[in-house]
């Protein structure tokens, strides 16, 4: 699966963050939901424009910008 088949950032949608294609669920909103112990089951209940998959590619994503992320070290 390609995150990007889900994923989409747009300046007229949300400012440009992050969402599920098609919709304004940020991957920022997922993210917290899941870490604040909602389950898949609980957000695919809350948001009917979420799927699975879709749920699984914020994570994708977000592991992706992470590991790609440069630290610059400042005296």
């Amino acid at each position: 699966m390609l995150y990007t088949d889900y994923i989409e950032s747009n300046a007229g949608v949300m400012l440009g963050k992050p969402v599920i294609k098609g919709t304004r669920i940020t991957v920022a909103l997922i993210l917290k939901k899941l870490s604040e112990g909602a389950t898949q089951h609980q957000l695919l209940a809350s948001y009917p424009g979420l799927s699975e998959a879709a749920i699984n590619a914020a994570l994708a994503y977000a592991s992706d910008v992470i590991s790609n992320e440069t630290v610059i070290a400042v005296a």
